[in-house]
C-alpha cells in the first residue's frame, strides 16, 4: 500500500534531528515519550536526520505500522531544525516540504527595547 500524503487525518512533522537507524520500534517511541501523540490516529509522522535529502515517515493503517523512506536524488528537503516539536502540517505545508522549501516559518526573536534593560 502507498500512502497518499493527503490521506491520513493528521501529518506531522518531528522538527530537529532524528537518528534515522531507528526502525519502527524506535520512531514509535520518539512520538510516544516526546510529543505524547496518538500513534494510532490516521497519523504520518515525518522524521529528517542529518542529510536533508532523505527522511522517513512512520504510519499506522489499522493493521500495522507502515516505515516510509524517502531519498531525493535531486534536491532536499527544508527541514526545520530550529525546533524540538512535533508540529502539525496543512496540505500546503506537505507540498512544501516536498517541493524543498521549509514549511514552518522561522522563529522571530524578540528585540529588546531600550526599557528592556533598566
Amino acid at each position: 500500500m502507498l500512502i497518499n500524503w493527503q490521506n491520513p487525518k493528521h501529518v506531522y512533522i518531528v522538527c530537529g534531528k532524528t537518528d534515522l537507524r531507528k526502525g519502527i520500534d524506535g520512531l514509535a517511541i520518539v512520538v510516544a515519550e516526546n510529543f505524547g501523540l496518538d500513534l494510532y490516529d490516521d497519523s504520518l509522522f515525518l522524521f529528517c536526520g542529518n542529510r536533508s535529502d532523505r527522511f522517513k515517515g512512520l504510519y499506522w493503517d489499522g493493521e500495522g505500522f507502515i516505515l516510509l523512506y524517502k531519498r531525493f536524488e535531486n534536491g532536499g528537503l527544508r527541514w526545520p531544525r530550529y525546533r524540538n516539536d512535533a508540529h502539525q502540517l496543512t496540505n500546503r505545508q506537505i507540498k512544501q516540504l516536498l517541493e524543498g522549501v521549509n514549511p514552518l516559518p522561522p522563529k522571530r526573536v524578540k528585540t529588546a527595547s531600550h526599557g528592556d534593560f533598566y
